[in-house]
């Protein structure tokens, strides 16, 4: 039995860790964070159809609650693009008050996901579809900076050349380059600038009116009846999906970003309590984000402590700040955001394509094209799952081989040329499934004239129901035939699938069998 006293002394090092153990890295990492969370929680809120401070409050509310419900420290949840999407029809149809109500049951829904430990799916997303998920992501982030650049006039692109130029030559400086992290150097600088020149050019101002009032706790107002539940369920069952999704395939990028791990169930649990604390707020449901969690990263943040203040810091700034706040040239922002799309994106999977697998390389393409022609993460990642376990499937399946040796029936082999009415051993490899069950029987000779059949499957695996109906196939036509069969080396965990649902030892169920053809 654990020793109480060395576990809280664990989980209290390991709390000073996750808050204490990064303060400086983690407040500045966090201010760059809330910056960069503006705009982008104002033109997702834009999308979904509803008024900027309903993003904005998600934002808040998702941030503060997930660094202390979330399984992975130093990781970025608000309001995001790809659940704003599943939104719009809803809103449109309905209003904002069950927008509210979906957003809680979203958040129910993943906490149940999280009790029943669906975070470790995970192991079944192969690398070939997460190399394909942050490239999808790094080209759609990118993608999204384009309108910021189009019919503007040459000032923006002078400034988000600078900005750039401060992003990456700015931690080649000695000192200063570790001091302050460039991308918040980059919004203060080019906001003072963009002041002090007076350039007419967009800034957060213009992307919608901020909030004046803090979030208060505001109940849906709906009919809480089945015909309710009917009309959110479908709406809420997707964004649960897709807000795990997302957040699972964020999580394990931090992981490998940072060299650490991270508690994808706890993390289930986590998401949906932040959005039933962001629907109680006002605000809709939200999830990881894969880009301000590179920012964040990459700007030193490690702990919790930088996605909570980040979280408190955009409140503030928005309802105390937005003066100030609004004067930030998006050009700023562009030039962030142009470094996470290129830092996200994995370059080694370009490098990579002649060393790699055909099979890897066609997952990864197609979890790409996808996720950019449909803007769909959820979707990309399925079809990028989907050819993945086809591909395993049909090498796997290649991997069985039926040896056989003809015998006679007091076991002495046959010459050549001998009259085949002895003992013939087939000797099976491999795993037999759905995929390899149709090369297993067509690996028999039925119609050879044989006394006795002895089929060895000691070095064999039997997986599914298809691959016991091939087996029973096997066994019943070489009775039909008038041979004897015996099965030998069946391990335990293939006795047991073939006893539950295997026939050619059930005489009643073999000629039940038989009459049916």
């Amino acid at each position: 039995m654990p020793d109480p006293l060395k576990v809280g002394t664990l989980r209290l090092n390991t709390l000073k860790k996750d808050w204490l153990g990064n303060v400086r890295g983690d407040l500045l990492a966090g201010l760059v964070v809330a910056l960069a969370l503006i705009p982008e929680a104002i033109a997702f809120s834009i999308i979904a159809g509803v008024d900027p401070k309903v993003g904005l409050y998600a934002s808040f509310c998702i941030a503060v609650t997930i660094a202390f419900t979330g399984g992975r420290p130093g990781m970025i949840s608000a309001a995001t693009g790809a659940m704003a999407l599943l939104m719009v029809t809803l809103v449109k149809e309905h209003g904002l008050e069950y927008l509210l109500a979906a957003t809680l049951l979203t958040g129910v829904l993943q906490i149940i996901a999280g009790f029943l430990k669906l975070g470790g799916l995970m192991r079944f997303v192969s690398r070939s579809v997460v190399t394909g998920f942050v490239n999808a992501l790094a080209i759609l982030i990118f993608l999204a900076q384009v309108p910021e650049l189009q019919n503007v006039s040459w000032h923006v692109y002078v400034m988000t050349a600078a900005g750039l130029g401060i992003i990456y030559l700015l931690p080649l400086i000695p000192l200063v380059g570790k001091l302050l992290p460039s991308p918040l150097v980059c919004i203060l600088a080019l906001t003072v600038a963009s002041i002090v020149i007076g350039l007419d050019i967009r800034t957060v101002g213009d992307m919608g009116q901020l909030p004046d009032t803090l979030p208060i706790f505001l109940w849906p107002d709906v009919p809480l009846n089945l015909e309710t539940l009917l009309i959110v369920f479908p709406y809420a069952t997707a964004l649960a999906l897709v807000g795990l999704l997302e957040s699972m395939m964020t999580a394990s990028i931090v992981d490998d970003l940072t060299d650490t791990n991270s508690d994808k169930n706890r993390e289930c649990k986590g998401q949906g309590i932040a959005n039933i604390s962001a629907g109680l707020m006002g605000g809709m449901a939200g999830c990881a984000m894969i880009g301000q969690s590179v920012i964040n990263v990459k700007s030193g943040g490690r702990g919790r402590l930088s996605t909570f203040i980040a979280g408190l810091l955009l409140v503030i700034m928005v309802v105390f700040l937005d003066e100030w706040i609004s004067l930030i040239p998006m050009a700023a922002l562009v030039a962030v955001m142009i470094m996470v799309s290129i830092g996200t994106f994995s370059w080694d999977s370009l490098r990579n394509l002649k060393k790699s697998p055909l099979s890897s390389n066609v997952v990864m393409i197609s979890t790409v094209v996808v996720v950019v022609v449909t803007h769909n993460l959820a979707l990309g990642v399925f079809v990028g799952v989907l050819l993945a376990a086809m591909f395993f499937a049909n090498k796997i399946g290649r991997y069985m081989a039926v040896k056989t040796q003809l015998l006679e029936v007091d076991g002495e082999p046959l010459e050549l040329g001998e009259e085949k009415s002895g003992e013939r051993v087939y000797k099976i490899f491999g795993q037999v499934f759905f995929a390899s069950s149709e090369q297993f029987v067509q690996s028999f000779d039925f119609k050879e004239v044989l006394e006795r059949v002895t089929i060895d499957v000691s070095d064999a695996h039997f997986w599914d129901i298809t691959a016991v109906a091939a087996l029973d196939k096997v066994v019943i036509k070489f009775r039909r035939e008038g041979a004897e069969v015996n099965l030998i080396g069946m391990n335990e965990a293939s006795a047991t699938i073939v006893d539950t649902f295997g026939v050619h030892d059930k005489p009643e169920k073999v000629e039940q069998m038989l009459n049916a053809h």
